[in-house]
């Protein structure tokens, strides 16, 4: 009986994180796209590949600090909090790169792959620097 009951708190703590991860992750979609200049999701679906790389390297970085905020956190409050350290660092990471390529929103308008990929490699290398910085 211990097992069934100690199976019910693990895969209600998965719900309960898993679903806030979700929900992360569409409040980062919602807030990348706001600091960005072009609506990125139209441009992926007009096969802008810099969109793509710049994209998915950003949701890619942002998911893998937020899986180790999932797995280093002591409660969904602490959870919540590390989940919005990792989007600033993103969002950092985003203006950073502007500061190096002044120019990099509209070569991703343009489809200057290069430049899409730059933006989502750094965005992964932040993800993956955040990741293991989160630590007690």
């Amino acid at each position: 009986m211990d097992a069934l009951q100690d199976l019910m708190i693990g895969l209600t703590s998965f719900v309960l994180y898993f679903g806030l991860s979700l929900a992360a992750l569409l409040l980062f979609k919602v807030a990348y796209a706001a600091i960005t200049p072009y609506d990125d999701w139209q441009l992926v679906k007009e096969k802008n590949t810099a969109a793509a790389c710049a994209l998915g390297g950003a949701i890619i970085g942002f998911s893998i600090a937020l899986g180790s905020a999932a797995s280093n956190s002591v409660s969904l409050i602490d959870f919540a909090v590390w989940a919005l350290v990792a989007l600033i660092a993103q969002v950092i990471a985003y203006f950073v790169v502007r500061l190096f390529m002044p120019l990099i929103s509209q070569r991703i308008k343009d489809d200057e792959v290069p430049a899409g990929i730059v933006l989502g490699a750094t965005s992964i290398a932040i993800g993956v620097l955040n990741a293991a910085s989160m630590s007690y």
